[in-house]
């Protein structure tokens, strides 16, 4: 009679309930990291203070992979898709120890592991595929972006030892599918949105700069707007890839308030003569109170360099 009793409670409470704990708590962690970045770019808060350098972050999170963009009409952080995917992972992992659901908690217990298995290991091949970005394309480091990466990864692998799977194979041939999936729609994603792609640099031809991709938040637009009434203005060519950056910086919304000199000769709307009047060597250059700088510069040195005085939350 005992033994039949605990058998039947062990059937109802499948996978380790450790491991479920121990994946809301990291998707916790996820929900505020992503969560922080979110608030962030949209301009809700402060400035994150980037373990390695703010600018490393900067330069990542408002990088052409930074933002979604659809149709070319609603666009939005990346970092929201990692929110939303870390609060369905922390209500599966503690919905089965809810109250009132007991009649169906084994199969309850049954599906949230397999969508936690889904989930996390889709997160975790993004992640991966967001990492060789990191490092082999923008090629700057974002500690808020790692952490993410280690979270979805340590997400995954409490799910294949939490889960007390009765067929390992079904379970390696299901991941091994999400995951090729999610590698290769990752790969096209990021190769659609590359700057640097073979489809936009062909436009150079034309002496045309690359699109900007990244949203600018209202601090960013007047800060840019700012920098216009005081007279700087951004030498650049259409060609240079730091340039780019420059204007990956401040968005799409604020780069467009900048005064920006093209100084490439067959660029479009090329000053060329105005830019070898003022000795413009290098790309991007900044001329500001009457003084020439070059160099790809973060938000926060413009501000100061400016006498920018309202919000600085970039």
């Amino acid at each position: 009679m005992g033994t039949s009793r605990l058998t039947s409670r062990r059937r109802n409470d499948q996978g380790l309930k450790w491991a479920r704990i121990t994946i809301a708590f990291l998707a916790t962690l996820g929900v505020i990291d992503t969560g922080s970045i979110t608030l962030n770019r949209f301009g809700w808060i402060g400035s994150l203070a980037c373990p390695g350098g703010a600018n490393g972050c900067e330069k990542v999170l408002t990088s052409a992979w930074g933002t979604i963009s659809i149709a070319g009409q609603i666009s939005f952080p990346l970092s929201l898709v990692g929110l939303l995917s870390y609060l369905a992972v922390l209500l599966m992992a503690i919905v089965p120890f809810l109250p009132g659901i007991s009649e169906t908690k084994a199969n309850l217990s049954k599906k949230t592991w397999w969508g936690l298995f889904t989930a996390s290991c889709a997160m975790s091949m993004f992640s991966l595929v967001l990492l060789g970005l990191m490092v082999f394309k923008i090629k700057a480091f974002c500690f808020f972006c790692l952490l993410s990466v280690f979270i979805s990864l340590g997400i995954f692998i409490l799910t294949l030892i939490g889960g007390r799977w009765d067929n390992p194979g079904q379970l390696f041939f299901r991941g091994l599918l999400l995951s090729l999936a999610i590698l290769l729609a990752g790969l096209s994603w990021s190769s659609l949105v590359d700057p640097t792609r073979p489809e936009v640099l062909s436009s150079n031809q034309e002496g045309i700069p690359p699109i900007v991709q990244s949203v600018s938040t209202p601090s960013k637009v007047s800060l840019a707007e700012h920098l216009t009434r005081k007279g700087a203005v951004m030498y650049s060519a259409y060609w240079c890839p730091h340039c780019h950056d420059q204007k990956e910086l401040f968005g799409k919304e604020a780069s467009r308030k900048l005064k920006i000199i093209e100084c490439a000769e067959d660029g479009q709307n090329s000053q060329r003569s105005l830019c070898q009047n003022k000795g413009i060597e290098a790309f991007p250059s900044w001329e500001i109170n009457g003084e020439i700088d070059a160099g790809v510069k973060s938000l926060s040195e413009l501000a100061d360099i400016s006498n920018f005085k309202k919000n600085t939350n970039f």
